[in-house]
């Protein structure tokens, strides 16, 4: 059984009522689609490293995960509009 937080955060599991507006948004959106992109960058690194795959500095891990975070939220405002 997986640790719910080891699994990845992407914003489609975390809010599947609003996956195909993400969808969309990415298509349609340039900025959308580049902090969506960030934001899955910064969650497969932790991921990485929460799996014991690619170690992480404390701190550093600390600041992915708060910029995760602040990409979420924009992105979750953007999706719900």
């Amino acid at each position: 059984m997986h640790n719910s937080s080891l699994l990845p955060h992407a914003l489609s599991i975390e809010f599947p009522e609003l996956a195909e507006r993400i969808k969309q948004l990415k298509q349609e959106n340039a900025h959308f689609a580049k902090q969506l992109e960030a934001h899955d960058a910064l969650d497969k690194q932790i991921s990485q490293d929460e799996l014991g795959i690619k170690a992480i500095e404390d701190h550093a891990l600390h600041a992915m995960k708060q910029q995760r975070a602040r990409l979420k939220d924009e992105l979750y405002q953007l999706a719900k509009g």
